[in-house]
Formats: structure tokens, C-alpha cells, sequence
């Protein structure tokens, strides 16, 4: 059971319920689940998933890059409700299911393309240093180009703030659904 809950649409205040209905409106169709937490401040909620919205559906990352980079965010803060939305969304994108593989059980896959293997060093330099090394940067550069390194590091930046609303408020998966990512795994 999540630790906050989303008011019933007919008690929220008028600010929270203009601002939910704006997310369920947009590309996603529905309200993105950290807006539970999100909504007790309804300015944050607007912003965050304005932001969310362009980061996923607008850049110039194609939706396989984005996914991919999304998932590996998930699997690094072990945020098992982004993980099983974004593992689908992954899927469906074209991303190989033994990269997903290899990603829930922490492992570097194999990648198909340069593309992808700079979008998975770049991320995980920045999650194991906080920093991004002069030779993986070139490299983003070389094969993303420079808007797209900017909007992958953004799209992080964001995945991780969705990953800690979701694991701060124990926003989880239905109890009825298992996990994928183990126990075990929980970075603590």
C-alpha cells in the first residue's frame, strides 16, 4: 500500500484536479503515477509532468534510445512499478528482449547498435560517478550528437526524480503482481 494516496477526483481542490486532468489529457492518456505524491503540490505536479511529457515523447531520442534509457534508470534505483510500465514500452519500441534481460539482473548486455551501448555508458557512468568520462562523452557526442546527449542526460535527471517519488511513497505495482527485479538487488 502506497504511503500517500490520490484524492478522489471530487475532493480535490480545484488547482489539483485542472492539473491531473491536464495529465490524463496529454500524450501519455493518463495521469503518470507519481502524481499521487506529485499533486500535494499542484504547481510541482504541472511542471514535472510537462517536463516528463517532452522529455519522453519530444526530443530527438527515438522512442527505443529513450526506453532504453528509462529502463536503465528503473533498474538502477530498483523502481519496480517504472520498470514493469517502461520494460513493455521498451518492447514495443524495438528494444531486444535479452537487453532487458541483462539490465534487470545488472549484467551489460550486448547491444545491437553503437546508439544504444552510448546511451547505456553514458547512463551508467553517470549513475555509478555522477560524472560522464571525456572518452564516453566524445563518443555520445560522435554517434547521438550534442541535443541528444543534453536530452538523455535530462531524461535521467528526470527517471530518477519519477524513481524516488515512487520508492519514497512506496508507489509499487499492485499487490497482485510480482516484482521482476529481485529483492536482492535493492541498492541499499
Amino acid at each position: 500500500m502506497a504511503r500517500i494516496q490520490l484524492a478522489p477526483l471530487s475532493e480535490m481542490t480545484p488547482e489539483q484536479k485542472q492539473v491531473h486532468d491536464e495529465a490524463a489529457q496529454g500524450r501519455r492518456g493518463h495521469a503518470p503515477a507519481p502524481i499521487i505524491a506529485w499533486l500535494k503540490t499542484p504547481e510541482f505536479a504541472r511542471r514535472a509532468q510537462k517536463l516528463g511529457e517532452f522529455l519522453r515523447y519530444e526530443t530527438s531520442l527515438p522512442p527505443r534510445l529513450s526506453e532504453l534509457a528509462i529502463l536503465i534508470t528503473a533498474r538502477f534505483w530498483t523502481a519496480h512499478y517504472e520498470w514493469r510500465v517502461h520494460k513493455q514500452e521498451a518492447l514495443k519500441a524495438g528494444v531486444n528482449p535479452d537487453v532487458v534481460a541483462a539490465i534487470a539482473s545488472r549484467r551489460r548486455p550486448e547491444f545491437p547498435t553503437d546508439k544504444e551501448a552510448v546511451v547505456y555508458e553514458i547512463a551508467t557512468s553517470l549513475f555509478s560517478s555522477g560524472l560522464v568520462p571525456e572518452a564516453v562523452y566524445r563518443q555520445g557526442v560522435a554517434v547521438l550528437g550534442e541535443k541528444a546527449v543534453v536530452e538523455l542526460v535530462g531524461l535521467l535527471g528526470y527517471y530518477t526524480l519519477v524513481s524516488f517519488t515512487l520508492n519514497a511513497f512506496e508507489i509499487n505495482l499492485p499487490e497482485a503482481i510480482e516484482p521482476e527485479l529481485l529483492a536482492a538487488d535493492f541498492r541499499r
